[in-house]
């Protein structure tokens, strides 16, 4: 209309400034752009072993603020060996390490002999017999099919040459998470029957009524002294099972829970040791460095937990919430626990989902992570749900998110990192495009309100949205990870995708280029140039700009003045490359100079484009310069 009123433009000249201007408002390469850099994160992301089932997942995995993480086989290596065995009789230690059954057990220090310690031959049956787990050797190398734990237990009998192979099982109850035990019931070698049940000490002891004396007499339970040994070992951060067994009439051929509900004998415990994977240590304290928090739920005692947290640099050692404490809290109550602990002990996985409630109404971003049926409740309610992929159940890594191929927590961290990494670029990719389109709403509308030809025709500004601008800002999809990127704290996860800052660059590319190519334009015009010659200019200063600006976009924070301008993203060197070839068949191609109407252009008209490039990328550089000092600023005030 105000072409019309103010500038008499015919209908045509109209009609085709609102293409234009449509054309260049509308940034018909964001999807694309956007939708490529999610998919190359999700492929890097595979390269590092973990698996996003969900893209939005990726782009949330910047603003975790809380990991809740299990322990066994994800903070520890989950190569289990018996250390320490502790019956009435007293306390014996193993040695050897992993599978293999080089090693022995020793009393006192010296070698023992399996028929002459009864106690610890009642305990080994128990554990030997009532274990699903297969320890083979295959060319010379030691092999486990089956649970990590019980493999410890299978090798704990090997070393004491006993042979499980002379019981008949006749009935089983599994091992659950929620009972913490597993029960048989076998024919004996020399007749007779007998229930052998291990599992937790302390559902153990609940069922046992009495328990074997260092003499092999049966005497009465004596659970003071047995709770002390518990604190004592898992105190080791050892993992803790413990042994109980019951004779039962010849011909009973089932077994019920009712069976086991008491009357059990107590036989001992055995101390298992899982050690700390190194670098788990290492990514814990990379992710309490980006200011995310790591909380450790583990189904062991607390000692063992306070322990292991400890050493992996999770709480302090001393203060363990168990699911006792979570079972009695109030919603009020536990999201003050959840807030305040980070080491969990004795949980299940339904405490899993109320921790995970407790953390999101306190306003957290949640990570879970999980591996049993019973775990895709928290993991479909945390904002991002990890699934372990090897020891993970199908129902888990169908509720999960992101699953992890090799179970490591130090694949979390790298995970969240690309998830920062993928979202920074996405940044990057949005705060490139859009001053393009800025620059060419400015150009159009400018042309319009002021009453002068169009400088852009609709196809060169459709020519610079899809070619130039897609062949750049894909270009940013490959940018590696910015310096310091897991030293920042997890963004907001209401923040704009572009916030103030970003979109004041955006504002200044934009009036630099649509000024920049407006006054090329104008130059050529008033120079006496043809029309196509001085639109051919404009559209090579807007290349050019582009440019120079992608230079500026590969570090949003950062100076792009470094070496590491050179140093990193070669993809970004080609797109340039790209850039120029395809730029300059725009303007010396016959069959581009007919389809675009486009002209061949002298060396000096060249150079005008150039240095609008240029100098749009020293003020882009200088912008970045003052808004980190002011950050800086800011920081120190706040501080």
């Amino acid at each position: 209309i105000a072409g019309w009123l103010l500038h008499g433009f015919d209908p045509m000249e109209l009609f085709f400034a609102a293409i234009g201007f449509a054309v260049a408002a509308i940034p018909e390469s964001l999807p694309a752009v956007l939708t490529v850099t999610l998919a190359i994160g999700v492929q890097k992301m595979a390269d590092h072993n973990a698996i996003a089932r969900k893209l939005n997942a990726v782009e949330t995995l910047g603003s975790v603020t809380v990991i809740c993480t299990d322990k066994t086989g994800t903070l520890t290596k989950n190569e289990m060996t018996a250390r320490t065995v502790v019956t009435a009789a007293g306390h014996y230690e193993v040695s050897g390490t992993g599978y293999s059954p080089s090693g022995g057990i020793t009393l006192n220090g010296e070698a023992i002999d399996l028929l002459e310690h009864g106690d610890l031959q009642a305990l080994i049956e128990v554990m030997a017999v009532a274990n699903d787990a297969v320890v083979s050797e295959i060319d010379g190398l030691w092999s486990l099919a089956g649970e990590p734990t019980e493999g410890a237990l299978r090798t704990l009998g090997l070393k004491a040459k006993f042979s499980p192979e002379r019981y008949r099982r006749k009935a089983v109850i599994p091992f659950e998470s929620e009972n913490k035990f597993m029960a048989v019931l076998v024919s004996l070698p020399d007749g007779g029957a007998r229930i052998l049940l291990k599992g937790a000490a302390g559902r153990l002891l609940d069922r046992s009524v009495a328990q074997r004396g260092a003499d092999g007499s049966i005497v009465p339970i004596d659970r003071a002294f047995w709770e002390e040994q518990t604190d004592r070992i898992s105190s080791r951060g050892l993992r803790l099972l413990a042994a109980a067994m019951k004779d039962v009439p010849d011909d009973k051929e089932d077994l019920s829970m009712e069976d086991i509900a008491d009357g059990m004998i107590f036989l001992g415990m055995v101390g298992i040791v899982d050690p700390p994977r190194p670098e788990a240590v290492a990514a814990i304290a990379d992710c309490q460095r980006a200011g995310i928090r790591v909380k450790m739920i583990t189904g062991d005692y607390a000692g063992t937990a306070m322990a292991i947290g400890k050493e992996m640099g999770i709480g302090d050692g001393v203060h363990c919430v168990t699911g006792a404490d979570l079972e009695r809290a109030t919603d009020d109550e536990l999201e003050r626990i959840a807030h305040e602990n980070d080491v969990f002990a004795r949980t299940s996985p339904e405490h899993k989902l109320r921790l995970v409630k407790a953390l999101q109404k306190a306003g957290e971003v949640v990570s879970m992570t999980g591996d049993g049926v019973n775990d895709a409740p928290a993991l479909k309610r945390a904002n991002v749900g990890v699934a372990m992929g090897i020891k993970g159940t199908e129902a888990t890594k169908e509720a999960a998110d992101i699953v992890l191929a090799d179970d490591h927590f130090a694949t979390i961290r790298r995970a969240v990192e690309e998830g920062r990494r993928i979202y920074d670029n996405l940044q990057k990719a949005i705060t490139f495009l859009l001053p393009s389109n800025g620059a060419e709403a400015i150009v159009i509308l400018s042309s319009v309100l002021f009453g002068f030809i169009l400088p852009l025709t609709p196809a060169q500004i459709l020519w610079i949205n899809i070619v130039t601008d897609v062949s750049l800002a894909l270009a940013l999809a490959f940018e590696p990870a910015e310096q310091g990127l897991m030293l920042l704290p997890p963004r907001a996860p209401d923040a704009p995708i572009i916030g103030g800052a970003f979109l004041r660059r955006v504002v200044l590319v934009s009036l630099l280029l649509g000024g920049g190519t407006l006054a090329v334009f104008l130059m050529e015009i008033g120079n006496g140039a043809p029309i196509a010659l001085a639109r051919t200019v404009a559209v090579t200063t807007l290349s050019c700009g582009q440019g120079f600006y992608l230079l500026n976009s590969r570090f949003l924070r950062k100076s792009s003045l470094s070496l590491r301008l050179f140093a990193t993203n070669p993809v970004a060197w080609v797109s340039l490359a790209l850039l120029a070839v395809t730029q300059l068949l725009f303007v010396y191609a016959p069959f581009m100079n007919r389809w675009f109407g486009s002209v061949p252009l002298t060396l000096r008209h060249w150079i005008l484009p150039l240095l609008v490039g240029a100098g749009t990328f020293l003020v882009v550089e200088g912008e970045k310069m003052i808004t980190g000092r002011r950050a800086v600023l800011r920081g120190e005030g706040d501080g």
